[in-house]
């Protein structure tokens, strides 16, 4: 199985610059994020734990988002101090992998498709290269790729040569690093013009069409073409998990919210919570009470100071459905107590059309968010303390200053 993959995220973007000002092409801002976070998440859900990123131009604000890992992904910086175009660029983050076998992918592409069938015939066939090809309408702008009924490689047609529909790269590729980096190449090489393209290298490569999604953002079309497509592709969740001291309330410093009055809403969450009323079709509250755990106050008391809050969101348009709270001291004693999702199956449990793929968890602690990744939630952090801990970018990618800035967003 394939663990590593290469992401080539140095380009200059030339044609998309008058659109994205001083923001390197991976960063382009896609409904809300960086348009490489979704190439993240898609690696993430196919088994890959390391990432080498091809950096180049504005490279440190690729650093800078993405740090050291990424939801569990370890990250490498492949950093060009000088354009090696896709080549270099490739030979050089290979020298980072550990593996012989490494997943190539272009960081303007998504392309859906389905990573084992693609394993398993780069697996079969052997060879050092494998393809992965789209099927379009009119590959004038791309050019062409022909192959022969098993997938071996006839020929490449550059663009502008040949019209109507055919196949086109898809720029997803498997590479063998050791055979790469023998073949005598200059620091400084097109991996498509000089290897792919080259007829001395084609008994090397095979290809396999697939049929998924395809966009290429290089140019504003297809950019503006991403921002309305992929919130259907990735489509925005149905249900939203939110703790609750912290992100609904103010904090009680060194204590616990005993009793109504020492309930205080954050400043905007009642807004918020009529937008999502709107928004969501289910709204939780999971929330840890360990203060009942430790006789400083009661169930009754909570369920008071519940009352009130849950009177008080009504009354400003919003609604929540469930709330669910642990008492536990520590997270082995029943498994309910966050960051563990015993709360999150109890959810479930009472409501069975609850799907965690469609729904988001929204808090302000380290427990929150990996309460939420657990369960497979997308996650959002609140800088209600101020600066983000460096451990929540393993976590999610959406940062907002409080509920109610999130809230506008949706």
């Amino acid at each position: 199985m394939i663990t590593e993959a290469i992401i080539l995220a140095g380009g200059f973007g030339t044609r998309l610059k008058h659109v994205l000002g001083n923001i390197p092409k991976p960063m382009a801002p896609v409904d809300g994020r960086p348009f490489l976070a979704y190439l993240f998440e898609r690696l993430r859900g196919v088994g890959i734990n390391h990432v080498i990123l091809s950096t180049g131009y504005m490279h440190e604000k690729v650093q800078e988002y993405f740090g050291d890992s990424y939801r569990g992904i370890n990250i490498s910086y492949a950093q060009e101090t000088t354009p090696l175009f896709t080549g270099g660029a490739i030979a050089l983050a290979s020298t980072y992998a550990k593996s012989n076998d490494i997943l190539v992918l272009n960081g303007d592409t998504l392309f859906d498709i389905d990573f084992a069938v693609f394993q398993k015939f780069h697996f079969e066939k052997g060879n050092n290269i494998t393809i992965a090809l789209r099927k379009v309408e009119n590959v004038e702008r791309y050019g062409a790729v022909k192959v022969d009924a098993d997938g071996n490689l006839l020929d490449f047609v550059e663009k502008g040569k040949l019209s109507g529909e055919g196949f086109i790269n898809g720029g997803i590729y498997i590479v063998k690093k050791d055979w790469l980096l023998k073949q005598g190449m200059p620091s400084k090489f097109s991996f498509e013009k000089e290897i792919l393209e080259m007829p001395s290298f084609r008994k090397n490569i095979v290809a396999y069409p697939f049929g998924g999604y395809f966009i290429d953002i290089g140019v504003p079309e297809d950019y503006y073409k991403a921002q309305r497509e992929f919130g259907g592709l990735f489509p925005k969740a149905k249900y939203l998990f939110l703790d609750r001291d912290g992100t609904i309330n103010k904090r009680v410093v060194g204590g616990y919210v005993t009793k109504p009055e020492e309930f205080v809403f954050l400043d905007g969450v009642k807004d918020a919570m009529a937008i999502f009323a709107k928004k969501f079709d289910r709204i939780f509250i999971v929330t840890n009470q360990r203060g009942i755990g430790k006789k400083l106050f009661t169930e009754q008391q909570l369920e008071e100071v519940h009352s009130s809050m849950m009177k008080e969101v009504v009354d400003a348009g919003g609604r929540i459905d469930r709330i669910y709270h642990c008492v536990d001291l520590t997270c082995e004693e029943t498994g309910r107590r966050k960051p563990e999702i015993g709360m999150a199956k109890e959810a479930k449990r009472d409501f069975p059309e609850l799907d965690f793929a469609e729904s988001t968890m929204v808090g302000d602690s380290i427990s929150d968010l990996q309460f939420g990744y657990k369960a497979g939630m997308q996650t959002v952090y609140l800088l209600t303390d101020g600066d983000a801990p460096e451990e929540t970018k393993d976590y999610t990618d959406k940062f907002y200053k409080d509920l109610k800035t999130f809230a506008e967003t949706l």
